[in-house]
């Protein structure tokens, strides 16, 4: 979550030096950050380990919590 703020920043930057109205991927960036927003939705649990989820509830919260790197690397 603390890294959409940070995308924000540098696209705004990156806009205001080079004179340009849109960014290089600006697409690609706004579908990741929707992807992440939705994805950050759904692993709210893995922060529920010591609560004792069942063992397939974990694997899919530890599954879903890896792929939010997939939208965060574009």
């Amino acid at each position: 979550v603390l890294i959409l703020p940070g995308f924000g920043i540098v696209s705004h930057i990156c806009m205001s030096i080079s004179n340009n109205d849109s960014s290089f991927g600006y697409y690609g960036l706004i579908c990741a950050m929707a992807s992440i927003v939705c994805l950050g939705s759904v692993v709210w649990a893995h922060h529920m380990f010591m609560v004792g989820l069942d063992y397939l509830t974990a694997i899919f919260f530890s599954s879903v919590t890896m792929i939010i790197g997939i939208p965060t690397g574009i």
